[in-house]
């Protein structure tokens, strides 16, 4: 994991993930999957251009958005989130995750803050 920068979701939180979706949902997560990704960083023309390079990659733009703040002074933080239809299991979305962490470390964002899954067509 040493070699990931920023890497804090392990494949035991993963393999978690996915056992609490076929346990708590009817969705097949062995298929198909709308899964959407988040970046962070504190202004919101980087996130702009990271997500132009993420759509050359095949990722389509849902939104840049700013953070609620905890308190009135805290510093600003904007929110990336792109998506992709794509099937994984837990091995291949931490391969995903793996990547889209360097990809935030090599753009100089604040952070890749992980992903949420959905079924396709909602």
């Amino acid at each position: 994991m040493s070699d990931v920068p920023g890497k804090i979701i392990t494949i035991e939180q993963l393999d978690q993930m996915f056992e609490n979706i076929r346990e708590n949902t009817d969705w097949d997560i062995s298929g198909d999957m709308l899964w959407g990704y988040f970046f962070t960083h504190h202004e919101p023309t980087k996130l702009e251009e990271a997500n132009n390079a993420l759509v050359e990659k095949g990722y389509r733009f849902v939104d840049i958005f700013l953070s609620d703040k905890d308190e009135p002074n805290d510093p600003d933080t904007f929110w990336l989130h792109v998506e992709r239809i794509e099937t994984h299991t837990s091995e291949t979305l931490d391969e995903r995750n793996d990547e889209l962490y360097k990809f935030a470390h090599e753009f100089g964002l604040d952070s890749y803050d992980g992903m949420d899954v959905g079924p396709v067509g909602n």
